[in-house]
């Protein structure tokens, strides 16, 4: 079994970031990177493959492509690479081996990993993790984000930290509370504000919010439905003299 880097147009950068995304909670990490390459027209320069991988290929513009794709963009000195399908666990340890590895042949000066957690507060936020002190100073001070100090991060991200707070390589994890249940553009994008005041980096954010409003919409009315739909199911049930329970093996 192995993970393998396909540089197909090798390029040069002078200590870039390299930001990783990941799907995970609400998909926040996929969403995220595919933005970022879309709003800084990032080039594709390779892939990634491995055996462990679900056999598929990505469509997009009438176009197949790898789904763990390498973008990079020379004006923002910035490496993204990102996924379109969930990592295996069996894959997870290799592949952040073989992120580090790519990282450390690009003299890249900090990895950061973008995704969702399911933590609940009044107000969403956006929590960092760091794998030096320097680097959690720099997030203090940033005033954007809530520091975790108990807890854990599991997936690639997850080994991704690990790693490098063993190796004392500078590695950060941006995330945004996010949705369970459905794709979360909103957390997406409060990820993303983080992400650009951290790197000064210059995009805007307003198509991710504007998704966010209408899946809101959506998913308030298929919640609406549903419940609609259940209570006329009760009703029925109870026109039929019993409970849902007892309504026999044709409706079970």
């Amino acid at each position: 079994m192995s993970v393998d880097f396909h540089v197909t147009k090798p390029f040069r950068l002078r200590e870039p970031v390299l930001v990783e995304g990941f799907p995970g909670l609400g998909l926040v990490g996929t969403i995220s990177a595919s933005y970022l390459v879309e709003k800084l027209k990032m080039e594709f320069v390779g892939y990634v493959t491995s055996d462990m991988f679900p056999p598929l290929a990505s469509i997009h513009d009438y176009k197949p492509h790898y789904p763990a794709r390498i973008y990079v963009s020379k004006r923002n000195n910035l490496v993204v690479l990102l996924s379109e399908f969930i990592v295996p666990v069996g894959a997870c340890y290799e592949l952040a081996q073989r992120v580090h590895e790519f990282a450390r042949e690009h003299k890249v000066r900090q990895i950061i990993s973008l995704g969702g957690i399911h933590l609940r507060s009044e107000e969403p936020k956006v929590y960092g993790i760091a794998t030096q002190s320097g680097l959690l100073d720099a997030l203090v001070k940033s005033g954007k984000v809530s520091l975790i100090k108990e807890g854990a991060t599991t997936g690639v991200t997850g080994v991704l930290l690990a790693q490098g707070a063993v190796e004392n390589f500078p590695v950060v994890s941006f995330l945004a509370q996010a949705h369970e249940e459905y794709m979360d553009p909103k957390a997406s994008a409060m990820v993303l504000e983080v992400l650009k005041t951290y790197l000064k980096l210059d995009f805007e954010t307003r198509t991710l919010e504007a998704e966010a409003a209408e899946i809101e919409s959506k998913m308030k009315d298929l919640l609406a439905r549903a419940k609609q739909a259940n209570t006329q199911y009760k009703k029925a049930a109870a026109d039929l003299g019993g409970g849902p329970n007892n309504l026999g093996p044709m409706y079970g």
